[in-house]
């Protein structure tokens, strides 16, 4: 086998939690909705981006990844920031959601939970639906809380870049719906 591009195992209670929930007691859980786009067509392109990391990558992270396509045991690392300021964030990938065939309403994602080296332990799921009247949205899903003392410290920064980097997922997928390449 390969090197993994991580190293550990997954690091916090509740793995699995973003799809089944509920997330574990004593852990602060958000989510996010947001309006995407209209039709299968829209829908259809949002999951083909969120399925092969360009979720991620359109919203401004370094993203390295064991796999192009999203797939359980898959290990990622995103990064954002310049050099020697880059955080890095490695993840394992614990579900995965596919679409099905057809265009009814049907929603489609996955979740990723924290290995040693992130800066929170916990987990965070992408989740794309339509429902029957063509509507596309997607719903993040996080819980968890700081690795050490040190992020949870910088408590304000950690929510204010949280809000940043949703934000920004937000802003890609609508993209990736509308097919703006």
């Amino acid at each position: 086998m390969n090197a993994r591009i991580a190293r550990g195992e997954l690091n916090y209670p509740g793995i699995g939690a973003t799809e089944h929930g509920p997330p574990p007691e004593g852990t602060e859980c958000l989510v996010t909705q947001a309006y995407i786009g209209e039709g299968p067509a829209a829908y259809r392109r949002a999951v083909q981006g969120m399925l092969t990391w360009q979720l991620q990558k359109r919203s401004g992270l370094r993203v390295r990844a064991e796999s192009g396509v999203v797939v359980p045991g898959t290990r990622v690392v995103s990064g954002f920031g310049v050099g020697p300021f880059r955080l890095n964030a490695p993840c394992e990938v614990v579900w995965v959601r596919r679409p099905v065939p057809g265009d009814g309403p049907q929603s489609a994602g996955f979740g990723y939970g924290t290995l040693p080296g992130h800066p929170v332990r916990g987990e965070e799921a992408f989740e794309i639906s339509i429902d029957a009247r063509g509507t596309v949205t997607i719903s993040i899903t996080a819980f968890g809380g700081p690795s050490n003392w040190f992020y949870a410290v910088g408590g304000a920064v950690t929510r204010r870049a949280r809000s940043h980097v949703t934000s920004r997922y937000i802003r890609s997928a609508q993209e990736l719906a509308a097919g703006v390449s």
